[in-house]
């Protein structure tokens, strides 16, 4: 394999892993905000103070 091939072989596969790094930053970041924000939460924390146990 000749050099220049090999080195725009590397290039491309560092491209491929920053997107896939990229894209699971993103996931991450969407499910910490969805967790953040949750309605759940504050829901299941209500009710238990409403109908005590």
């Amino acid at each position: 394999m000749g050099p220049e091939l090999h080195l725009q072989m590397i290039a491309h596969r560092t491209t491929e892993l920053r997107q896939e790094a990229d894209s699971y930053r993103r996931a991450r970041e969407a499910q910490e905000d969805r967790k953040a924000h949750s309605s759940e939460k504050r829901r299941r924390g209500l009710f238990g103070k409403i109908i005590p146990a």
